[in-house]
């Protein structure tokens, strides 16, 4: 006997092995609820991620903390700071450099003083109009710097995240940052025009970051990243401006221009500008952006915010799911912790892994792009509608649906006989091989007493394909010859059997009065019923508007009612009709559940026609079809869900002619009425 060899290894991450299934079944339970309620599968697990469940938050609980961020950001101040920041240093300048000029009685002192009388009131034509002017006063010379380098650096924040830190952090002051930042915008602009040609490698990206390096803080692992985070940027500083009111925009563009054009950089920012909007045409580059906020914001602070927004806004959208095709594969990881957090990201990744379990362990299907429930799926929710309506039901009302073994041949007596051509009987196994044993061992065996446990340790060596004589084996056992006339039947009672069909209203009424959630649960739980407890009944669900059909349960599951006029009972009776006919030896029962008399027939063509009030011919054809199930011994009970007088005096005219019974149960305990009828059917069938 070979001895089994393993091996051992270091487990590198994924799914760990030996970990359990994933329990979705209170998932799939609460989905249940919501497709037994009438809803389709797609709209009951979008309803499921978005509320989520006791031990998981939901879609709607991270769209909550992302309306509060979003909140936030648009309250975090105003976008016209940098402008604002800008009149002051000017005002500072002007106001020192007149204090400097008062004193002094001479004629220069009296032009400069015309000079600044003279200034612009646009604040960037008059801080061009200072370029060439010689300060007197030392502060207000300073100023009018911090009016350049404040511009400089907003401008560049605005582009680069963090690049003010940079630059006040540069060594060998303003104008060596200047240079550095312009190699870097020259380099960047080369690399993007590269990437546009196809020519661009990962090696010219990592040679680019270390020698540029300190202005990227996010530290980006390509170009891609690279690109994406500066397009998201520039994105958001055009939205900016676009906010602004046309006179701030001309203002603050002039500013800017200027700013940049005094080092050099302007070129290369429209340059970058043009690329980045190039390679990322999809983000949101128009549109406005209303701020609510008192503190005055700089241009790369503003920007900032804006750029949390459209993280925010975009966030909100995918969350939503509200979208041909969602899943939450659609959800960014990485937008999602820039916007909530890491334990969002966590929140997202339980979501989606209950996304995808269900359609792993066969629960939801997915055909031609349309989310289905499996046949699993919907024997789970028939065994659970079941459960709910026997909840309802007394003790005494449940009669005997729990039978342990009911086989399509009958009940067991106990005894046995031999079996003959053509018997449907399961095999006795111990009397069959007991015979085979008694028959070869002879008639001094066949005094002896051979009990089951004998007869069980002997077959362990019964005739094969591979010893088909009843030679002595290996194991030193004679094997079984097993003749013909050894067989032996269980003999049973042929169970009285029923051929159900169940007919339920999918007309739009029914929607309108809240009753075809019921009617839905109520057929797939007595279709599990049928199926689970009672095989050797035949039950089929057949709907019924203007047009009726047959309904296979993973379809009721998964359906809603019809927007059609009609409730055509004359043709569901026709199906129903032929249900019956397949199985001419079961007790044939209707069952029908409704909300309105019948307003359409079949005309000689096969076409459906619809009037309101009924026309006189469908109130005789629908008759007839009753008159037609009568003759075949069906009895036709009706379940009302309303109590329209003519609903109500076509169904008392139905049971003159049919002698079923009337139910008008509320849409609550529909499934109880349904169920409960049909046990008490059987209960009768039994004693009968």
């Amino acid at each position: 006997m070979a001895v089994p060899h393993f091996r051992y290894g270091i487990w590198h991450g994924g799914r760990d092995p030996l970990e359990p299934p994933f329990d979705i079944r209170e998932a799939l339970d609460e989905i249940g609820d919501d497709v037994l309620s009438g809803e389709s599968p797609a709209d009951a697990l979008r309803r499921l991620l978005q509320r989520g469940t006791d031990r998981l938050r939901g879609l709607d609980d991270l769209r909550r903390r992302v309306r509060e961020r979003q909140r936030a950001a648009r309250r975090r101040g105003r976008l016209d700071g940098t402008l604002e920041r800008v009149k002051e240093l000017l005002e500072q300048a002007v106001a020192a450099e007149r204090r400097e000029l008062f004193p002094d009685p001479s004629d220069a002192a009296r032009l400069a003083e015309a000079e600044l009388d003279a200034l612009p009131q646009d604040p960037a034509r008059a801080v061009r109009a200072l370029s060439d002017y010689q300060w007197r006063s030392d502060e207000a010379r300073e100023a009018y710097e911090q009016i350049q380098q404040l511009l400089r650096q907003e401008v560049l924040d605005s582009q680069f995240r963090g690049m003010k830190q940079a630059l006040q952090q540069a060594q060998g002051g303003d104008s060596a940052a200047m240079e550095q930042v312009k190699d870097m915008l020259a380099d960047l602009n080369e690399m993007l025009s590269a990437d546009a040609r196809g020519e661009h490698t990962q090696e010219q990206f990592d040679q680019f970051m270390a020698k540029h390096g300190q202005f990227f803080p996010d530290n980006p692992a390509d170009l891609d990243e690279l690109i994406d985070s500066l397009a998201r940027r520039a994105a958001a500083a055009q939205r900016l401006m676009n906010s602004l009111t046309d006179e701030q925009r001309e203002e603050l563009g002039n500013l800017m221009a200027g700013a940049m054009s005094d080092v050099g950089l302007a070129s290369e920012l429209d340059r970058l500008g043009q690329q980045l909007r190039s390679a990322r045409p999809d983000l949101q580059w128009g549109g406005r952006e209303r701020m609510r906020g008192d503190r005055p914001m700089g241009l790369g602070d503003a920007t900032t915010a804006l750029e949390e927004i459209a993280d925010l806004d975009e966030l909100e959208s995918l969350l939503d799911q509200d979208y041909a095709g969602a899943t939450l594969d659609d959800v960014d990881p990485e937008l999602v912790e820039r916007a909530l957090g890491r334990q969002a990201v966590d929140d997202v990744a339980a979501l989606r892994r209950v996304e995808r379990e269900l359609e792993r362990q066969g629960y939801l299907t997915r055909e031609e792009g349309r989310l289905q429930l499996s046949p699993r799926a919907v024997r789970r929710l028939g065994a659970t509608a079941l459960r709910r309506i026997f909840s309802q039901l007394d003790a005494a009302g449940r009669g005997d649906h729990d039978v342990a073994d009911a086989g399509a041949a009958g009940e067991p007596t106990g005894a046995s006989r031999q079996w003959q051509y053509g018997d449907e009987q399961p095999l006795d196994v111990v009397r069959t091989v007991r015979n085979a044993v008694l028959r070869q061992s002879g008639t001094a065996i066949a005094d002896r007493t051979v009990d089951d446990r004998t007869v069980g340790d002997r077959t362990g060596s019964a005739r094969t394909d591979d010893n088909p004589t009843g030679e002595r084996t290996g194991h030193g056992r004679r094997g079984i010859k097993l003749a013909v006339d050894d067989f032996e039947v269980i003999e049973t009672e042929r169970r009285t059997s029923a051929a159900v069909a169940v007919l339920v209203d999918l007309s739009y009424s029914m929607a309108l009065r809240g009753a075809w959630g019921a009617a839905k649960s109520t057929a797939l739980a007595l279709h599990s019923l049928v199926t689970t407890r009672y095989p050797q009944d035949a039950i089929e669900v057949i709907g019924f508007s203007d047009y009726a059909r047959v309904i296979r349960p993973t379809e009721l599951a998964s359906m809603s009612w019809d927007m059609r006029q009609g409730t055509n009972l004359q043709h569901a009776l026709m199906l129903a009709s032929r249900h019956l006919a397949k199985h001419p030896d079961a007790e044939p029962v209707v069952l029908v559940v409704t909300d309105g008399e019948p307003t359409a027939h079949l005309t000689p063509s096969g076409q459906a026609e619809f009037c309101w009030p009924p026309l006189p011919d469908t109130i005789a054809l629908t008759h007839a079809e009753v008159q037609r199930i009568t003759r075949r011994g069906a009895t036709i009970n009706v379940f009302m869900l309303a109590d329209e007088p003519g609903l109500v005096h076509f169904v008392d005219q139905m049971v003159e002619r049919n002698g079923g019974r009337v139910f008008s149960p509320s849409p609550e305990r529909l499934g109880e009425y349904v169920v409960h009828d049909y046990l008490r059917a059987r209960r009768g069938r039994r004693r009968h």
